[in-house]
């Protein structure tokens, strides 16, 4: 294969594997703009990636058994817009209760906590929407570990069960509980004391 900027952006692209998110600026450092834009016209009007916003796209995951791209991945969504405009987002305990398969609500909208301004967008009838928060509470770099506490948090301390806490612990091995611990030193004393006992007694 030539290795026209085309080629190597379609070829960046496919290596993400399905799903992935992206928008101009994930290429910005390797290309010309002229080239970026060019590239990207061509890839959609390929049906090699898909258009989901202006300037947003994606690599669409594709379902066998519909035999057809399926809805964006939301969280692929948030997190190629946090680095288009260098935000710092963590979900909101519904929202990270959903992408643990812990909740069985059907989500509507998912909600972020951002450094950012207030923003909401319409993902092919699924709303995103990021609602400004302080630094301090967008603190949790890690998305394990951010998932875990807004998951626990959500359910609040007074209706954790060891049920909810079994189904939780299940969803991770012991190295990686203890690497969430690590990183969630920083949560409030009594989802940290949870994920410790999980870690400590896995």
């Amino acid at each position: 294969m030539k290795k026209t900027a085309k080629n190597l952006i379609v070829s960046r692209i496919y290596g993400r594997g399905r799903g992935w998110a992206f928008t101009p600026n994930d290429f910005i450092k390797d290309f010309k703009r002229w080239e970026i834009d060019n590239s990207l016209e061509d890839l959609t009007n390929e049906e090699k990636i898909r258009r989901i916003l202006r300037g947003l796209y994606d690599y669409p995951l594709y379902s066998e058994i519909l035999k057809k791209n399926v809805a964006p991945d939301i969280e692929q969504v948030a997190n190629a817009l946090a680095r288009k405009f260098s935000w710092r987002i963590q979900p909101t305990g519904d929202t990270a209760l959903n992408y643990l398969n812990l909740s069985t609500q059907v989500m509507g909208n998912y909600i972020y906590l951002s450094d950012g301004p207030i923003k909401k967008y319409d993902i092919c009838g699924q709303i995103l929407e990021f609602k400004h928060t302080t630094l301090k509470e967008a603190t949790l770099q890690y998305k394990t570990a951010s998932l875990v506490v807004q998951a626990i948090k959500a359910i609040g301390a007074e209706k954790i069960t060891s049920e909810f806490l079994e189904k939780l612990k299940a969803k991770f091995i012991k190295d990686e509980w203890q690497q969430i611990k690590k990183d969630s030193s920083k949560a409030p004393m009594w989802v940290f004391k949870i994920i410790s006992e999980i870690a400590e007694n896995y």
